[in-house]
């Protein structure tokens, strides 16, 4: 089924208020230009991210100002191993009703009632609570007593993880870690960030942030995004990138199969195309490119690569697996160049 071309204006609209979201975001926040473009794409596509970065680098400083860009309640959940499915989603609690007199089951919501969740170190609590939560980001809803209770929308959960502590964690399972639509790294910042950071944040500096968004506008963008137009070879090669992360795969690179023990499944393509048509209309432009495809690679196949022990033990990482799969698997219309070469 193919969707009409997004309307050139509304195009222009949100390309000007994406360049408009990151002045006021830079306003806050010092350098991490990738992250802001990679977290505004999966907000617009409607996918949840998972914030991978040591402490101290503002990934929650970051969340709530977006949310008061985007005009969004914000709610933030400080995971801990004693925390219960229902501190996060909610409970019934017994109470008097004064026009019966009678008792009865009230629903109290938990934080995941907001538009924007922040999710802060989710491997810090056992499987039970993490499942709670990454069922409601796909169900869009919470049910208690047998009743479902809908989430508002829009809706976005960023989880964070720290990398280097591990002692005590519970680490998401791969069937999880597929929920998101991107894993996103925060690294550390430059020389020059790092200095802008100290000046910026030991002063008596407070930013004021303008709304630019509200819940409707971002809504009624989320349509537009899905109605960019993908021509049929950036189709084939999202598709052939995410088939060649497969090591049983038919024609799968060597390296993959030295590498790789699990690929991505369909979730990848589907978020690959998903995530180019974001970035594509944040750039303003009305098609989506194998460049495009490119770029959401990272975050969207990173988090779904399952590597070898032979990988593990010489320290290859996902990225650089992703970056010799790209040089790896040929652009369509090169290999229909090839094809009529060898013709």
């Amino acid at each position: 089924m193919t969707h009409p071309a997004a309307d050139a204006d509304v195009a222009r609209e949100l390309s000007g208020a994406y360049q408009r979201m990151t002045e006021q975001i830079g306003k806050v926040i010092v350098g991490q230009n990738d992250v802001i473009e990679q977290l505004l794409m999966a907000m617009f596509s409607r996918g949840h991210c998972l914030l991978v970065g040591v402490p101290g680098l503002a990934k929650t400083l970051l969340v709530s100002t977006v949310s008061k860009i985007l005009h969004l309640s914000f709610k933030r959940v400080q995971f801990t191993p004693d925390l219960m499915p229902a501190d996060i989603t909610g409970t019934d609690i017994l109470q008097d009703d004064p026009d019966t007199g009678r008792r009865k089951f009230t629903f109290l919501p938990g934080p995941i009632f907001a538009n924007m969740v922040l999710a802060d170190e989710i491997n810090r609590t056992p499987p039970k609570t993490q499942a709670a939560l990454l069922e409601a980001m796909q169900e869009h809803h919470v049910t208690a007593g047998g009743h479902a209770y809908h989430l508002p929308e829009p809706f976005f959960v960023l989880a964070t993880q720290n990398p280097i502590e591990q002692e005590g964690t519970y680490p998401l399972p791969e069937a999880q870690l597929d929920r998101f639509m991107f894993n996103i790294i925060v690294g550390y910042p430059s020389r020059a960030e790092e200095l802008d950071i100290m000046k910026q944040t030991t002063s008596t500096y407070r930013p004021e942030l303008q709304p630019i968004l509200n819940a409707d506008q971002i809504l009624r963008l989320q349509d537009i995004v899905r109605q960019v137009v993908v021509a049929d070879h950036v189709f084939a090669y999202a598709a052939d990138l995410v088939r060649a992360t497969r090591p049983r795969e038919t024609g799968a690179p060597k390296f993959i199969t030295d590498l790789v023990a699990w690929g991505a499944g369909p979730r990848a393509s589907q978020y690959l195309i998903l995530g180019g048509k974001a970035r594509a209309i944040l750039h303003g432009r009305l098609h989506v490119t194998t460049d495009d495809i490119k770029e959401v690679a990272y975050p969207v196949l990173r988090h779904r690569l399952v590597t070898t022990f032979n990988a593990d033990a010489e320290g290859v990482t996902t990225d650089q697996i992703i970056e010799r799969l790209i040089k790896a698997v040929p652009l369509p219309q090169e290999e229909a160049a090839a094809k009529v070469k060898r013709a």
